[in-house]
């Protein structure tokens, strides 16, 4: 018997190494391209009433393979930059593809993704200036209506499970600074967190982290990543420092040579979809 027991504990020991060694370092070759011999998932286009804008509103929803409304799913929210909108994620970097691939190599958890306007105003479109301040502030709104609206609506008429531990945010530059001052500000909402190339309207360090603990308490997974060679590398490097400083878990992947583009954004949510939802080995993040 005490045979069996010891067996079985090197069983688990070697397993957990695994784990360890396993941690996903960059995207595997053809993980963006189109594979017509797996199962697909669904892309839909949905209108939400928005209180906060005083309009209605749309959102990209992608459904995984084998959807049924008998099962409860977990949900990402998936956001985009400053120059896009609800669409800007499908046809730049066709998560659909993605994720299909992640699925047919059983590498992800079933999830139901939400790709939202982040623009939280009458007209919401990429059009004129989109630096321009009114649009901004659209952005930073769009708090209000993501908490107040638009997950209250996927709620109502999508079978997810209604907890924190469920429920993941992230996003590329002006979206990658939405997830992470909305994520971080909300951690009763949110347990999985993950900036791409976040771009400056992401708050400083000190008021992202008000309380370390709490943080290190409460989120599952805090991803940040960007390539070298993105002019607001220092954003997310800012970010990065106070997170090690401060002994915060985190996973920080750098593209070598990328830049401000869907080149490291999809290969960002590639990575950033395989931990979600999951066990993490506290191991993971040590070198981190």
């Amino acid at each position: 018997m005490k045979m069996k027991y010891l067996l079985l504990s090197l069983g688990l020991f070697f397993a957990l190494q695994t784990i360890a060694q396993n941690e996903i370092v960059q995207a595997e070759k053809g993980f963006d391209i189109y594979n017509q011999d797996i199962a697909h998932g669904k892309i839909d286009t949905v209108t939400y009433k928005s209180k906060t804008v005083g309009t209605k509103r749309r959102a990209i929803i992608y459904t995984p393979p084998g959807y049924s409304k008998r099962k409860k799913y977990p949900v990402l929210y998936l956001l985009h930059g400053i120059g896009g909108d609800e669409k800007e994620w499908l046809n730049g970097g066709q998560p659909q593809v993605i994720f299909d691939n992640l699925y047919a190599g059983g590498m992800i958890e079933p999830m139901i993704v939400v790709m939202p306007n982040g623009r939280a105003m009458e007209d919401d479109r990429p059009v004129g200036n989109i630096f321009a301040k009114d649009k901004v502030e659209a952005f930073a709104n769009f708090e209000n209506d993501l908490l107040q609206d638009l997950i209250p609506y996927i709620e109502k008429k999508f079978p997810v499970i209604k907890k924190r531990n469920y429920r993941a945010i992230a996003g590329l530059s002006m979206g990658g600074g939405q997830s992470l001052n909305f994520g971080l500000g909300n951690l009763d909402v949110f347990s999985w967190i993950g900036g791409f190339s976040s771009a400056p309207n992401t708050k400083m360090p000190e008021t992202l982290f008000p309380d370390s603990q709490k943080v290190k308490d409460r989120l599952n997974l805090l991803f940040v990543s960007c390539g070298d060679a993105d002019g607001l590398m220092n954003v997310t490097q800012r970010t990065r420092d106070y997170l090690t400083n401060n002994q915060i878990p985190h996973i920080y992947h750098i593209i070598p040579g990328g830049l401000h583009d869907f080149k490291v954004w999809k290969e960002s949510l590639y990575l950033f979809a395989q931990y979600l939802f999951k066990p993490i080995d506290p191991k993971t993040f040590e070198n981190n």
